[in-house]
């Protein structure tokens, strides 16, 4: 079964950003990927310590996935990750402001 990990999506001046809470996982753990204006956020967390009699079980263990519509315009050669503390951070650059050159007719 495929569950899905707290995921926030907010917006700085320069980039969006999806932020997943994930804790106990290695940078090599994850699979990320954009197309079709989804970013899919998909894994497998492992249970370090194995097979066990839970008294109570909360976290989530095994294969992982989420997926974010994008409806912005994106750097896509640009998008990158990063995993701390936890979070994994999912960095989206905004596209920038071309300014149009006005020629004047004389």
């Amino acid at each position: 079964r495929i569950w899905r990990p707290p995921t926030d999506v907010y917006e700085t001046d320069n980039e969006f950003v999806v932020k997943v809470e994930i804790a106990g996982m290695q940078q090599e753990d994850f699979q990320i990927s954009f197309s079709d204006h989804v970013l899919t956020i998909s894994g497998q967390r492992r249970d370090p310590v194995g097979k066990l009699v839970y008294q109570n079980m909360e976290i989530s263990y095994g294969d992982f996935r989420t997926d974010v519509r994008i409806s912005w315009p994106l750097e896509q050669s640009e998008i990158g990750a990063t995993y701390e503390q936890g979070f994994l951070f999912v960095k989206l650059p905004k596209v920038k402001q071309r300014r149009v050159p006005i020629r004047v007719q004389e």
